[in-house]
C-alpha cells in the first residue's frame, strides 16, 4: 500500500459517526456489498444528519468498487 492509498484510507466518511473509508473498503471486501449492509456494520446513516451526507459517498464508493470488480478491489486493500 502506498501513501496516497493510506491517506485515502484515512478519509472520514461519517462524519457524524467519524467512521474513515478503509473501515468501508475492509468491509466489502470481507464479503459487504450494500449500502444497508454497510450501514448496519457500521452505524452509518443513524447519526445526527440521518444520512443526509453518508449515504450518497457510500453509494459512490459501492458504484466505484462495483465498476472495478470485486477481485481488483480486494487488491487495493
Amino acid at each position: 500500500m502506498n501513501e496516497a492509498e493510506i491517506i485515502e484510507g484515512l478519509k472520514v466518511v461519517c462524519i457524524c459517526k467519524g467512521i474513515r473509508r478503509r473501515t468501508f473498503l475492509n468491509l466489502v471486501a470481507a464479503g459487504t456489498r450494500t449500502l444497508p449492509e454497510l450501514q448496519k456494520a457500521t452505524g452509518a446513516g443513524s447519526g445526527p444528519c440521518g444520512g443526509r451526507r453518508c449515504t450518497p459517498r457510500l453509494q459512490e464508493l459501492l458504484a466505484s468498487l462495483e465498476d472495478l470488480g470485486s477481485s481488483t478491489a480486494e487488491e487495493s486493500l
